[in-house]
């Protein structure tokens, strides 16, 4: 019984720390398709020229934030990469891209739109 025990007790400890870092992955929602960032369903995601890279916020709020919903991150998210995590005006998380706060576009209807591209010049579809 005794090796039973000292055999499984390094197996066990071994699981549960596997187990411990799944619960804190630190994956991003962001993924790449045809070279552009889209979030996890699969829509564009664009940044805004008037946001500051590196600012730690967006300026996308309000009615922006309407036509341009931000990518949110929740409490649990970490940064990882390119990818960081900044604080809205109402204490809320964006996902960010090389410090650049993400956002989708309400007038793309499935995957693969990005008829946002280019608007009012200020818009861009995201790229790593």
């Amino acid at each position: 019984m005794r090796m039973f025990t000292a055999l499984a007790a390094p197996a066990l400890l071994t699981a549960a720390f596997i187990t411990g870092c799944a619960a804190m992955s630190t994956t991003t929602p962001v993924h790449v398709t045809d070279g552009m960032l889209v979030g996890p369903n699969h829509m564009t995601l664009y940044t805004f020229d008037k946001d500051m890279a590196g600012s730690g916020k967006s300026t996308c709020n309000g009615p922006c934030a309407t036509n341009w919903p931000p990518l949110m991150a929740t409490d649990a998210d970490k940064p990882r990469g390119d990818f960081s995590i900044v604080t809205r005006d109402d204490g809320k998380k964006q996902w960010a891209v090389k410090g650049k706060p993400l956002y989708y576009w309400v007038k793309d209807a499935k995957p693969g739109d990005k008829t946002g591209d280019g608007f009012n010049k200020v818009w861009q579809v995201a790229r790593p």
